[in-house]
């Protein structure tokens, strides 16, 4: 690590001539005193720097001097490959030094133009992935879940604290479920004790803010909410990681499984235009794609029928109430009841 950084060091002054330790420290995301011990080390290795006093002083390198240290190493080429997803994602992976190293290599091979217009990308453009009203979530074992994973080694864990209905389910306790790749886990409500598992790595994913650790047990690949695991430790062993093992593709097909297990209630609805453009808005994305797909053909007021697979009745109804007055209910009766006892209240309390 600190290889990495004195090199990202020597290639910056390369690029600049002149920097204040201060600079240094801010673009390598380091400490001041960490600056100046690397700087020493520097000099000892015969490095033609020095240091010049006063308001417009700084570390200079001699003029004319360059080195030919500009090779990326593996580390710093993989946290390239997530630059994209902010300091928080990276921190979390323990790579946010590695990849300000990287970064500053990168800025330092640039002609002065390309460098300043790369300068102006951070500046002009950030990536801030979690949604809204996104509470951060403890995540204390990922670095440890990040050395795994990059090692290929073994993890002992444990895993409970499932207190809301994420992306977990267990394909035993699922058999209307499709077949497919089955995160793991157990369906919404609280579950008062973890249980261990020891586990192959195969991946970790970051969506909307929230870990996902993917891993194989027992010949079957799941996914674990990484801030439901309260205890993580790496054993010393390996594993033979799957040749055919494709982490986004296995993770698409997890989420879609997923998002359909969820739809296991359906409802009969007659949507006017409007309601049938607000359908994609108002309920699952899968479960709009298929009602519109198969809709009746429009009546003479341009009304469509569509079936609409949702999660229950309660959720059914918070949905249609979303569609306002292009809605109604044609089955099943208590939907129907539902939604008009709803209008009743609205009317009266508005009235």
């Amino acid at each position: 690590m600190r290889s990495s950084r004195l090199t990202a060091l020597l290639l910056h002054l390369q690029a600049v001539r002149r920097a204040t330790a201060a600079e240094l420290a801010a673009e390598l995301e380091v400490s001041v005193r960490t600056v100046h011990r690397d700087i020493s080390a520097l000099q000892d290795a015969g490095v033609p720097l020095w240091t010049e006093p006063g308001r417009a002083g700084g570390v200079r390198l001699m003029d004319g001097w360059r080195t030919s240290l500009d090779g990326l190493t593996g580390d710093e080429a993989a946290a390239l490959l997530l630059l994209g997803a902010g300091p928080e994602v990276l921190g979390g992976l323990g790579l946010a030094s590695v990849a300000a190293a990287a970064r500053t290599k990168i800025l330092a091979t640039l002609p002065p133009r390309p460098r300043a217009q790369a300068g102006q990308v951070r500046q002009r453009f950030l990536l801030d992935a979690p949604g809204w009203f996104h509470r951060e979530e403890a995540v204390p074992h990922l670095a440890t879940l990040a050395e795994a994973v990059w090692a290929g080694r073994r993890v002992d864990l444990r895993y409970g604290d499932l207190r809301y209905g994420d992306l977990r389910y267990r394909r035993e306790s699922a058999a209307a479920a499709p077949p497919g790749p089955s995160p793991d886990g157990v369906d919404q409500g609280r579950v008062d004790q973890s249980v261990a598992r020891r586990v192959d790595p195969l991946g970790l994913v970051c969506k909307a803010g929230t870990w996902y650790l993917v891993a194989r047990h027992r010949g079957d690949v799941r996914s674990y909410r990484v801030g439901r695991i309260p205890q993580a430790s790496v054993r010393a062993e390996t594993f033979d990681r799957p040749d055919d093992f494709d982490l986004a593709a296995w993770w698409r097909a997890g989420s879609d499984e997923f998002a359909r297990s969820l739809l296991r209630w359906s409802c009969r609805l007659r949507l006017s235009p409007a309601a049938l453009r607000g359908l994609r808005h108002a309920v699952d994305p899968f479960a709009a794609r298929d009602a519109i797909a198969g809709a009746s053909a429009p009546d003479g007021a341009g009304w469509r029928v569509v079936e609409l697979a949702t999660e229950g009745p309660d959720v059914a109804l918070s949905q249609v109430l979303a569609l306002g007055d292009g809605v109604e209910v044609l089955a099943p009766e208590e939907l129907r009841a539902a939604l008009a006892e709803t209008g009743r209240r609205i009317a009266a309390r508005n009235a």
